[in-house]
C-alpha cells in the first residue's frame, strides 16, 4: 500500500504502510511535521533573541499504544543546541513559546491522547564554555492552550 498526497500548497508527498519501505509511513509523517514546526519556531527565536549557535537539531522519539487506533501516548522533543552565543535560558524560552504558543502541531498532539517532553541540551562553546540539559515543560494529554490575541 503506496499513496501520495498532494498538499494544498502543491506539493507531493509520499507514504506507505511500511511493507515496501519505499516512503515513510503516516506517523513518522506527523512526528516529521512535528519537528518541522517546532524547529522553525526555535530557529526563528534564537535568531530574534541574537543567540549565537552553530548547530541546531530537534531529535523525536515516540511511544504508541499496541490497541488500534494505535496512537502516539508519549513524544519526547529534545532540542540540541551549541554554539559559542548560546543561553540556556534563551533556549528554554524558545522551547515554552514554541510549546505553548507557536506550534500547531504540538498544540493538536497535545490537545489529545498524547503527553509531549520539551526537553534542550545546550552546549555552549565560546570563551566560558558551559552544558545544561533539562526538561523546559510537559503540554498533554488533553491540554488546552491559552488563546492569544
Amino acid at each position: 500500500m503506496r499513496f501520495r498526497a498532494e498538499t494544498g500548497s502543491g506539493h507531493r508527498v509520499p507514504a506507505d504502510d511500511g511493507a515496501s519501505n519505499g516512503a515513510p509511513r503516516p506517523t513518522e509523517l506527523v512526528l516529521a511535521g512535528l519537528a518541522s514546526c517546532t524547529a522553525m519556531d526555535i530557529v526563528s527565536i534564537l535568531d530574534k533573541k541574537r543567540q549565537i549557535y552553530e548547530r541546531y537539531v530537534v531529535h523525536v522519539v515516540a511511544e504508541q499504544r499496541e490497541a488500534y487506533p494505535q496512537v502516539f501516548t508519549r513524544i519526547d522533543l529534545i532540542h540540541d543546541v551549541s554554539g559559542p552565543g548560546v543561553s540556556e535560558e534563551a533556549v528554554r524560552r524558545c522551547i515554552e513559546l514554541s510549546a505553548t504558543k507557536y506550534c500547531p502541531v504540538s498544540a493538536m498532539l497535545a490537545m489529545g491522547e498524547t503527553e509531549i517532553h520539551h526537553r534542550y541540551r545546550v552546549a555552549n562553546t565560546g570563551p566560558s564554555p558551559f552544558s545544561a540539559e533539562g526538561e523546559v515543560m510537559v503540554t498533554g494529554p488533553h491540554w488546552v492552550p491559552t488563546v492569544t490575541t
